[in-house]
Protein backbone atom coordinates (compact mmCIF):
# COMPACT_ATOMS: atom_id res chain seq x y z
CA UNK A 1 0.00 0.00 0.00
CA UNK A 2 1.19 3.48 -0.68
CA UNK A 3 0.79 5.82 1.96
CA UNK A 4 -0.59 9.82 0.92
CA UNK A 5 1.03 12.71 2.08
CA UNK A 6 -2.38 15.31 2.97
CA UNK A 7 -1.41 18.43 3.19
CA UNK A 8 -3.87 21.46 2.10
CA UNK A 9 -5.58 18.58 -0.49
CA UNK A 10 -8.18 17.25 2.40
CA UNK A 11 -9.97 20.74 1.97
CA UNK A 12 -10.63 19.62 -2.02
CA UNK A 13 -11.68 15.71 -0.87
CA UNK A 14 -14.18 16.90 1.51
CA UNK A 15 -15.77 19.35 -0.86
CA UNK A 16 -16.65 16.16 -2.77
CA UNK A 17 -18.38 15.04 0.07
CA UNK A 18 -15.24 12.21 0.69
CA UNK A 19 -13.03 11.27 3.91
CA UNK A 20 -9.10 10.65 3.62
CA UNK A 21 -10.20 7.21 4.54
CA UNK A 22 -12.32 6.91 1.38
CA UNK A 23 -9.58 7.78 -0.31
CA UNK A 24 -7.17 5.85 1.45
CA UNK A 25 -8.72 3.06 0.92
CA UNK A 26 -9.59 3.48 -2.97
CA UNK A 27 -5.62 3.94 -3.02
CA UNK A 28 -4.96 0.93 -1.41
CA UNK A 29 -7.61 -0.69 -3.30
CA UNK A 30 -8.36 0.15 -7.05
CA UNK A 31 -10.51 -1.27 -9.37
CA UNK A 32 -8.76 0.03 -12.53
CA UNK A 33 -5.38 2.30 -12.84
CA UNK A 34 -5.39 5.15 -15.47
CA UNK A 35 -4.11 8.33 -16.39
CA UNK A 36 -7.07 11.79 -16.35
CA UNK A 37 -7.28 13.04 -19.39
CA UNK A 38 -7.65 16.74 -18.33
CA UNK A 39 -4.03 16.96 -15.90
CA UNK A 40 -1.89 13.52 -17.41
CA UNK A 41 -1.56 12.68 -13.75
CA UNK A 42 -2.50 8.90 -12.70
CA UNK A 43 -5.45 8.03 -10.83
CA UNK A 44 -7.45 4.83 -9.92
CA UNK A 45 -11.17 4.10 -9.93
CA UNK A 46 -12.27 2.07 -6.81
CA UNK A 47 -15.38 1.43 -4.62
CA UNK A 48 -15.17 3.45 -1.16
CA UNK A 49 -16.23 1.27 2.15
CA UNK A 50 -19.37 2.91 1.52
CA UNK A 51 -19.72 1.96 -1.69
CA UNK A 52 -19.62 4.57 -3.68
CA UNK A 53 -17.69 4.49 -7.30
CA UNK A 54 -14.75 7.39 -7.33
CA UNK A 55 -11.97 8.45 -9.06
CA UNK A 56 -8.65 9.38 -7.15
CA UNK A 57 -5.69 11.77 -9.00
CA UNK A 58 -2.49 11.73 -7.78
CA UNK A 59 0.76 12.85 -7.87
CA UNK A 60 3.35 10.10 -7.34
CA UNK A 61 5.88 11.26 -4.84
CA UNK A 62 8.43 7.97 -4.62
CA UNK A 63 7.53 4.36 -4.44
CA UNK A 64 6.11 4.72 -1.06
CA UNK A 65 4.33 8.01 -1.23
CA UNK A 66 1.95 9.58 -3.00
CA UNK A 67 -0.10 13.22 -2.82
CA UNK A 68 -3.98 12.95 -3.77
CA UNK A 69 -4.76 16.21 -5.85
CA UNK A 70 -8.29 15.24 -5.57
CA UNK A 71 -11.13 12.79 -5.62
CA UNK A 72 -14.59 12.79 -6.40
CA UNK A 73 -17.48 10.09 -7.54
CA UNK A 74 -17.74 9.17 -10.85
CA UNK A 75 -20.77 6.64 -12.95
CA UNK A 76 -18.95 3.25 -13.52
CA UNK A 77 -17.99 2.55 -17.20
Amino acid sequence: MRFAIWNGNVELVEEHGLTVEDVEYVLANPVRKSTNRSTGLPCVFGYTPDDVFIIVVYEVIDVEMVYPVTAYEVEED
